[in-house]
């Protein structure tokens, strides 16, 4: 793309979308700009990019710009089908996201890595193994680094490890990854891609520009992700928990690739099914690369884990707080709830995203879970479900705040409370991250009060 006598619209001032308006203007393009929530924050942010030469765009003349502009960069916040892009559509224009816009520049060997669960801990997982191995690589995407930020400093001797949620695939056409892993498809965003078949062709879009000479990395367990190994023309590698595969399997509680031993589960710094499926993807992704089998082995195991996915935050009064503020869907709640092994108080709610409750209700029925905080927007919701699903021991609230210290009077010595709220954060948060150190700052209140002494 020539970008010297092409107009681009940015619509959406995120962090990905303050990176596509900079590489934009770096290039000469002229750079339109436009958010339709306006901040201290995004005001700011739009004095310095008008500085630089970009075009402030208002509610007002947003139909004067969208005439004007050959293409529309869509934030991963803005919907297809929000009014923007639909009217860019009838008029025939080009409509493309950060991904999209870095992927047309990118140099290095991508790894790219959707799925519902499990994403961020397996790129963060890979780029340890990376970094042990002496490869220059950067976990970016939707990891929280705009892939658009760091593209230009991604050679060919480089690895852009890169997460990629469904709302990116929306507007993504042209990444292809040397290896693209899918780690699990459950039910999620279902408030904005209105059903499970439009969810799964978008986590498709990843495997399908791959060529016969590229890696599609698949998860053999998950019936769902199985089906998809006839969409791609890539060497389809299979990792499984289960049974044997060509690829990653566990067998007798060691990890092996086609027969070569990495290492015993039991040496894993991380515990809990989900993650020995995560490290079996990057056991894969490691072989395929030609990474050293021990240094790759010796690096997952000592891997440690992400902020916000269940985090260990600290003890209080005897009871252990738990972050795991990513989990934002059904599935990934009950997997949390799995890895604990204490009686435990859970903390549920926040934005709907468009799912039944009811399987999460039915899965705590036979959990450690002995009470459940429901809280935020949709707790109504959430109370519907637990009563239909005769889970009665629940309390309910409307904020966050309030949840937090209600749990913690209600957990008792020897507990723990679990943040793992099966919801978006949107309701009073701007994302998870900050929902989650909202809950970081709320435990060290604690321990400030009642000193972390146990009762």
């Amino acid at each position: 793309m020539y970008y010297g006598n092409q107009k681009f619209l940015v619509a959406g001032l995120s962090r990905s979308g303050e990176g596509c308006a900079n590489f934009l203007l770096r290039r000469g393009a002229s750079v339109y700009i436009y958010d339709d929530v306006v901040t201290d924050k995004i005001s700011e942010l739009v004095k310095s990019l008008q500085a630089k030469g970009a075009i402030a765009v208002t509610p007002e003349n947003l139909n004067d710009a969208v005439s004007a502009c050959d293409v529309l960069v869509l934030s991963p916040g803005i919907p297809i089908d929000n009014a923007l892009p639909v009217a860019f559509r009838k008029l025939g224009k080009a409509i493309i996201g950060e991904e999209e816009l870095a992927a047309t520049y990118l140099r290095a060997a991508a790894v790219a890595v959707t799925g519902t669960n499990g994403k961020t801990t397996t790129v963060s997982m890979m780029q340890s193994v990376m970094e042990a191995c002496g490869k220059k690589s950067v976990p970016c995407g939707n990891y929280g680094n705009p892939l658009v930020n760091v593209v230009e400093d991604l050679g060919f001797d480089s690895f852009a490890l890169l997460e990629i949620s469904s709302f990116q695939l929306e507007t993504l056409f042209s990444l292809r990854p040397h290896v693209a892993v899918i780690t699990n498809i459950t039910e999620d965003h279902l408030n904005r891609h209105y059903n499970m078949e439009n969810y799964v062709f978008l986590k498709s879009k990843l495997i399908r520009n791959l060529r016969e000479s590229e890696y599609a990395v698949l998860n053999y367990d998950d019936e769902r992700v199985r089906q998809l190994a006839k969409v791609t023309r890539g060497k389809v590698v299979w990792f499984s928990a289960l049974q044997q595969v060509e690829g990653a399997y566990v067998d007798g509680g060691t990890v092996y690739y086609r027969g070569e031993r990495y290492f015993g589960v039991e040496n894993m710094t991380l515990g809990g099914l989900h993650n020995i499926y995560n490290a079996l993807a990057c056991v894969a992704v490691s072989a395929l690369l030609g990474l050293n089998r021990e240094t790759a082995a010796n690096a997952i195991c000592k891997f440690r884990g992400v902020k916000h996915r269940i985090q260990l935050v600290g003890e209080v009064n005897g009871v252990t707080y738990i972050n795991d503020s990513k989990g934002t869907n059904v599935d990934a709640t009950l997997k949390a709830v799995e890895s604990v092994a204490r009686p435990t108080v859970l903390l549920l709610g926040g934005k709907d995203k468009g799912y039944d409750y009811a399987p999460l209700f039915e899965g705590l029925a036979n959990s450690r879970v002995v009470h459940a905080v429901l809280y935020g927007e949709n707790r109504f919701k959430l109370i519907d479900n637990a009563s239909k699903c005769g889970f009665t021991s629940y309390s309910a609230c409307a904020d966050f705040a309030t949840a937090v210290h209600l749990a913690s009077y209600i957990a008792k010595t020897g507990q723990s409370v679990l943040l793992s709220p099966a919801s978006a954060s949107f309701d009073e948060f701007s994302s998870y991250e900050e929902r989650g150190d909202a809950f970081i700052s709320a435990v060290e209140e604690l321990k400030k009060k009642f000193g972390g002494a146990a009762q």
